[in-house]
């Protein structure tokens, strides 16, 4: 992420980017929406009342068009019934109801007396809302319901923390008896417009207050419908779809795009709904692009296009739909970096870190209008091609990018290597960037035994082992390719960098890999668990490959709900911090795909299981992007992180990937194969049934059944040609 989130340091400034934990989005529980570039997040009543850096709003290309959004009865705040997001993420569902109210000492509504629900749901850069006002008293009643609502154009850097010197002017205007709309003078010229429209025509309307006055007879109901769009440009704003128009259009998207994927069901209930909602989530993160589908890192701080996260989640998925990859690939390839320009960490063939729309991107204030400062990007997008050549055999897509793919193994060579020692390094170009540029990329997360921190440029152990599986993959793409000489040239690289990094990057005495060369090209003899990321490659020796994961299930490291990224042994670990002892579901997805690699299965079903667990105690069973990693204790669930965003999508994708490491799951498109490899199944799982599973023209519906230890499958049906092979 683009973000120093953990606590800053004890002395000195306040990182940059820094997002101030001055509310708990973890307390708050937002509801949260979104479809493409606009996202929303509500309060339990259905309102926005936005208080200091909270990122409560509706939000359009990481601008807020609307901060605030008050429903009151009779002037008072309803009370809450209930609220809820639908499982699918396309409605939030609200009822509300009116308190007592009192005139003069004497009660004259009695609460529960009006019955108000709200459904909304977000379409097309618009917000669409109906209230349906109920009286369920005896007697005819006059209600007066009102909105308030305001628009700041707040740039969500602003919302993080981010202060900017001036800002543009905010202007209110009502344009007709029900419509509203609030122009924003931005200083990067791109006009930026909420309009806001409600039917029927309110009683009273101010730029900022519409309010209506119903009579109702017992248990008479009346609809007010309020859409909110979000403009940008010159463009007059488009045809305003009814309220239940843009829902048929908005589900049937989401039927559409959850229809592409194999469909899992197992007989653990709660582990559905997990696995649901993690589906729910992906399918809403997912924003369709001139490329394809690209899954947007997370709600509410990385709701954009960023490389290693789009990359990551599209690994995890891969297995259930290959469709996210291929958009992902596609999306990088049309977006790598032709040149190099120092502001941005851009050199020829890397791969995108993160693309900002927003004023202050455009500006220039803020360095991620379209910013390249990841060192690992570039060789997973190398992997992920390799992977999905693998599992899809999509030649039209690998020709497409084939060159893209070139050119980041070049970057490798020769810009990624700063010092041509064989190791991938980096080190921010400008003092605007960020400092550390791997996936624990708060300022804080790269240091030595000691506490102090690494000096650039740094080298991280995970980011050779991409490197090594990458040239690997690459390597087989090259000979399909009919470039034998360097698919040749990049498996001597891969040989070489495997020698070289088992001698400098193991420690015997830690039993672990270090997490990072410093800029002396010194170790950083620290337990983390970007060790474990380092047998997702399979640079690993299998002898060592089998000490990490038997220190990644010490006390030290495994907290009960899963690996924690530091050891509690380490001088910074602190199990409330962003990168330094907190679990991301993410983290120990790859550590499960790299333990299945090396066939330490009984340590994938335990790592799956405490996942599970965890999310059995999370809201809605939504895995967020990190938690606490602090110890398990009777009776208590995993400590929530007060900023974490959820959904998040390689954290929502988690669970498959786990899932597949537990069935050992493996595709070969060219020999029209899907292969078991010693699958198991945890506890708390009898049985797995796989539909709609694709591998080429092939469609095939698998029953796997566990017995003890062991797995039986059995084939229920198959549309094609290809064969399903178990390893046992």
């Amino acid at each position: 992420m683009s973000v120093a989130q953990s606590q800053p340091l004890a002395q000195g400034p306040t990182p940059e980017f820094y997002i101030p934990a001055t509310s708990s989005l973890a307390e708050r529980r937002p509801r949260t929406l979104k479809h493409g570039d606009t996202f929303a997040m509500f309060d339990h009543y259905g309102d926005l009342v936005a208080a200091e850096h909270s990122p409560e709003g509706i939000f359009h290309q990481d601008t807020r068009y609307l901060s605030k959004l008050a429903f009151t009865i009779q002037g008072r705040r309803p009370l809450l019934l209930s609220s809820t997001v639908q499982n699918n993420n396309a409605v939030l569902n609200v009822d509300l109801t009116n308190p007592d109210v009192f005139e003069g000492g004497v009660l004259v509504l009695p609460k529960d007396t009006i019955h108000v629900s709200r459904a909304k749901f977000l379409w097309e850069s618009a917000c669409y809302e109906m209230l349906v006002i109920r009286n369920y008293g005896d007697r005819r009643l006059r209600v007066r319901v009102a909105l308030d609502f305001d628009a700041d154009f707040a740039d969500l850097f602003e919302v993080r923390g981010f202060r900017r010197g001036r800002r543009g002017r905010v202007m209110a205007e009502v344009l007709d008896p029900r419509t509203v709309t609030f122009s924003y003078g931005a200083l990067d010229g791109l006009p930026r417009r909420t309009r806001l429209c409600l039917d029927p025509v309110p009683d009273q309307l101010r730029a900022e207050r519409a309010e209506f006055v119903f009579d109702l007879e017992p248990k008479e109901r009346r609809p007010v419908f309020v859409t909110v769009q979000c403009l940008v440009g010159e463009r007059p704003p488009p045809r305003q779809e009814g309220f239940f128009s843009a829902m048929r259009q908005a589900r049937k998207a989401l039927v559409g795009a959850a229809a592409r994927a194999a469909a899992v069901e197992t007989s653990n209930s709660v582990y559905n709904e997990v696995l649901c909602r993690s589906m729910a989530d992906i399918t809403m993160l997912v924003t369709d692009t001139p490329q394809g589908a690209y899954p947007y890192a997370g709600i509410p701080w990385f709701s954009t296009a960023f490389g290693r996260d789009g990359i990551i989640t599209a690994i995890e998925m891969l297995w259930v739909d290959p469709w996210i990859a291929r958009g992902v690939l596609r999306f990088l390839a049309a977006h790598q970096a032709t040149a190099e320009n120092p502001d941005a960490d851009a050199e020829p063939g890397k791969i995108l870190h993160e693309m900002r729309q927003c004023e202050l991107a455009r500006l220039g204030e803020i360095p991620f209008g379209r910013y390249y400062g990841s060192v690992d990007a570039t060789p997973l997008f190398v992997v992920l091609a390799g992977l999905y050549w693998q599992r899809s055999g999509d030649r039209d897509t690998l020709e497409a990018i084939w060159p893209q793919v070139k050119a980041a193994l070049a970057w490798i060579d020769r810009y990624g290597d700063r010092d041509g020692d064989g190791f991938i390094e980096y080190g921010r170009r400008r003092d605007s960037g960020l400092a550390n540029q791997g996936w624990k990329d708060s300022e804080d997360a790269v240091f030595h035994a000691d506490g102090r921190l690494a000096r650039a440029p740094i080298a991280l152990a995970e980011v050779q082992g991409y490197v090594y599986a990458a040239r690997r993959l690459a390597a087989r793409m090259a000979r399909d390719m009919a470039e034998p000489v360097l698919a040749a040239r990049l498996d001597e690289q891969a040989r070489v960098l495997r020698e070289r990094f088992e001698e400098r990057f193991w420690c015997e005495e830690l039993g672990l890999y270090a997490l990072a060369l410093d800029g002396d090209k010194q170790p950083c003899r620290v337990r983390t668990s970007n060790a474990g990321q380092v047998l997702f490659s399979g640079i690993a020796r299998p002898e060592r490959a089998a000490r990490v994961a038997d220190a990644l299930f010490g006390n030290d490291f495994f907290s009960g709900w899963g690996i924690r990224t530091v050891s509690a042994r380490q001088a910074r670990f602190n199990p409330a911090s962003y990168h330094n002892g907190s679990v991301w579901p993410h983290d120990n997805a790859l550590i499960g795909l790299g333990l299945a690699r090396y066939g330490h299965t009984d340590k994938v079903l335990k790592l799956a299981s405490a996942l599970f667990d965890a999310a059995t105690h999370m809201d809605l069973r939504r895995l967020p992007e990190l938690f606490c990693g602090f110890r398990r204790k009777r009776d208590k669930g995993p400590t929530l992180y007060p900023v974490a965003c959820a959904p998040q999508a390689w954290a929502a994708a988690a669970p498959f990937a786990l899932l597949q490491a537990c069935l050992g799951l493996e595709f070969d498109a060219a020999l029209k194969t899907v292969r078991l490899r010693h699958p198991r199944l945890p506890d708390f799982l009898d049985w797995v049934q796989v539909r709609n599973l694709r591998i080429g023209d092939t469609l095939l519906h698998i029953l796997l059944r566990r017995h003890g230890t062991d797995v039986a499958v059995n084939v229920l049906e198959r549309q094609g040609p290809a064969e399903v092979e178990v390893i046992l």
